[in-house]
């Protein structure tokens, strides 16, 4: 699709979509498919590549262009379990939905490894591990206690203490930087060039990716009607995988899916300081960041600092009030890095859930849409299992057993 199109809600290109040459999708829409995936973010992407390897006919349906939302916008953090300490989302959800949340995402980085190989996708992919920084002792304790938890699941973590940590950055530490933790299976990636290879492996299956906007949905006998604009599409089953506007499609879900504005900067190249991907709490909130290949150093985070946290804002344009204390972060953590000059910045829209996580299910009153979306931010670690099992749902009509704690009746939404 061409990147020359303006698409106002989308903001500026992040540094993930200036890395890359986007292609042209076709205008030419076909009459029918038996699957229509609507959104060609990470989700889309992936639910898209599945059901064509399966054997459907699939239409993928993008407005913009690939990954123009959050996918594209994000930290390129690739991560396993929950997107909370374990043992918190274990009190909070119950150890069986913790436990299935973490399966799916060790599932998905499995499906990732092999994929990439097998579809000979490049995208930066590497596994340097993550790093959770601690700067007060509760939260020392609280690593240590979800290592524990994890262990008894069988995943190994580590916590660190100060002079460990140090060895894994290449700059002085802040004196109030007490420890981490330390997940070796986290990963890193570039989720514009990901989603690209995903798809273009998907139209090798027959998939054909169409730029075209939907504008409406209907029921047409068994199928669904799409008008879009590019004209009428019949489908005999439809997923809209288009997160914080899943409810300009769907507005019976505007309760349960709330756009939440993430912002990032990007840093001018730098020697290697920081090999694997760190997050930490301050000031209220989690910032990120990674330094990639070519030593930009991507910082996100600091939703505190915005009114209200950024939460309901439609807008994909960063403010001020957040980008200042963005820059305000590495000062405060490293003594040495004070100087850095910031490249580029940008903004995105990610979807949140009342509960938190994510939903995967039919549509109420439509049998034949299923929706997927709402991953507070976290949605990379789930990409390709969550493709897999809708893939699997919509050609199969049937509710894949990990997807139920997603569904749209769990007791945490009503």
């Amino acid at each position: 699709m061409d990147q020359k199109r303006s698409d106002p809600p989308y903001g500026s290109r992040s540094y993930w979509q200036r890395t890359v040459s986007f292609p042209t999708f076709t205008s030419d829409l076909p009459a029918q498919a038996d699957v229509v995936v609507i959104g060609g973010g990470l989700l889309g992407a992936t639910t898209c590549y599945w059901a064509a390897r399966a054997g459907c006919s699939v239409v993928l349906l993008e407005r913009a262009s690939l990954a123009a939302g959050a996918t594209g916008r994000n930290g390129g953090f690739i991560s396993i379990g929950p997107d909370e300490a374990y043992v918190q989302a274990i009190a909070r959800l119950g150890h069986e939905t913790a436990r299935t949340i973490l399966d799916v995402t060790l599932e998905s980085r499995t499906l990732l490894r092999h994929l990439l190989g097998e579809e000979d996708i490049a995208c930066d992919y590497r596994e340097p591990g993550h790093l959770h920084l601690a700067l007060e002792e509760d939260e020392r304790n609280m690593f240590a206690q979800s290592r524990l938890a994890l262990q008894q699941d069988g995943v190994s973590t580590e916590v660190l203490e100060q002079k460990q940590v140090q060895e894994l950055i290449h700059t002085p530490l802040g004196s109030h930087i007490l420890g981490a933790w330390f997940v070796p299976q986290g990963a890193l990636v570039n989720p514009v060039s990901f989603v690209q290879g995903v798809v273009g492996a998907a139209q090798r299956y027959g998939a054909i990716p169409v730029a075209a906007e939907v504008l409406q949905l209907s029921r047409d006998g068994e199928g669904i009607r799409l008008q879009t604009t590019q004209g009428i599409l019949h489908a005999d089953r439809v997923i809209v995988a288009t997160n914080a506007w899943i409810s300009d499609l769907l507005p019976q879900l505007k309760e349960i899916i709330t756009p939440v504005r993430g912002q990032v900067l990007a840093y001018q190249p730098l020697p290697p300081l920081f090999s694997p991907g760190i997050t930490v709490d301050l000031a209220g909130s989690e910032q990120y960041w990674q330094q990639t290949p070519d030593g930009t150093i991507l910082l996100g985070g600091c939703r505190s600092a915005a009114e209200g946290k950024d939460v309901g804002v439609r807008s994909s344009q960063p403010t001020e009030a957040v980008q200042h204390a963005l820059e305000q972060v590495f000062p405060h953590l490293f003594p040495h890095l004070s100087s850095l000059h910031v490249e580029q910045r940008w903004a995105g829209l990610m979807a949140f859930t009342p509960d938190l996580l994510p939903i995967a299910d039919r549509v109420p009153d439509f049998p034949n849409v299923w929706v997927v979306g709402g991953f507070c931010g976290h949605g990379m670690p789930y990409g390709l299992r969550f493709g897999q099992l809708l893939a699997e749902a919509t050609t199969k009509d049937l509710i894949p057993s990990a997807l139920l704690p997603f569904r749209l009746n769990r007791e945490t939404l009503q």
